[in-house]
């Protein structure tokens, strides 16, 4: 049985300006590779509400879940929860939980509770928060959707609290064998590979160091017997020229 599958809606000019290096991807990545849950696209839009209910309703018709990061916060230009509402059909406005949440957490800190921290607070209807233990303003989850936060550490702590809520498949195991030679003279036999290990993936990642051509070849999967059979084959392959 296949896993289930996932996709990211990373949202920001800054993004796309090239401002801001995004590190959410790698660490969802990493996340959902250990708990089985396959990453198969991420996206990337700007600040433009057309273009994130778009995106927001293609990746939800065509992944088990979603995750969002980026565009939940105080100023005019975060439209992220809108974006949701708009994409859902749904009503949004300032929740009672959400805004007792930071209303408390400002009030602790001697800071007004302004119609800008308000924003945070809006949630559209049928929503479930999504805990920050961060910074307290919440994300949410609409249907499959999982809205987060663009800071990493949020966007890390709230992970951390949606991720135990999926369903999982099988972890995905992967091995790295060194070949120095080109790509073109491994070509060949790597289709072969990959030809009679259809439910493995076989990538191959080419180098150069001091003038000589080689290429690490990483091949991914959730059979382990599988996983070991294929990359004795290629070492075996390639006697010479593995490291």
């Amino acid at each position: 049985m296949p896993n289930p599958t996932a996709a990211m809606l990373v949202i920001g000019d800054e993004i796309l300006s090239g401002r801001t290096r995004d590190a959410n991807m790698y660490f969802l990545a990493g996340e959902l590779t250990g708990a089985g849950i396959d990453l198969t696209e991420v996206r990337v839009v700007s600040d433009d509400a057309a273009a994130i209910v778009a995106a927001v309703n293609a990746l939800r018709a065509s992944h088990d879940t979603v995750f969002t990061s980026g565009g939940i916060g105080p100023t005019h230009d975060d439209i992220t929860a809108d974006c949701i509402a708009e994409a859902f059909g749904t009503h949004i406005g300032v929740r009672d939980d959400a805004a007792a949440l930071l209303g408390a957490h400002y009030a602790s800190r001697g800071q007004e509770f302004n119609e800008a921290r308000q924003r945070m607070a809006r949630i559209p209807d049928g929503a479930a928060l999504i805990d920050n233990p961060v910074s307290i303003a919440p994300g949410f989850t609409m249907g499959n959707v999982h809205v987060m936060a663009g800071v990493p550490s949020v966007f890390q702590a709230m992970v951390a609290t949606v991720l135990p809520t999926l369903t999982g498949g099988a972890p995905l195991l992967s091995q790295t064998l060194r070949i120095d030679r080109g790509e073109g003279d491994i070509a060949g036999p790597l289709a072969k590979l990959a030809a009679k290990h259809p439910m493995l993936s076989i990538g191959s990642y080419p180098f150069q160091n001091n003038g000589a051509y080689g290429a690490n070849i990483v091949i991914r999967g959730s059979d382990a017997q599988a996983l070991n059979a294929a990359m004795t084959e290629l070492a075996k392959t390639f006697p010479n020229d593995t490291n």
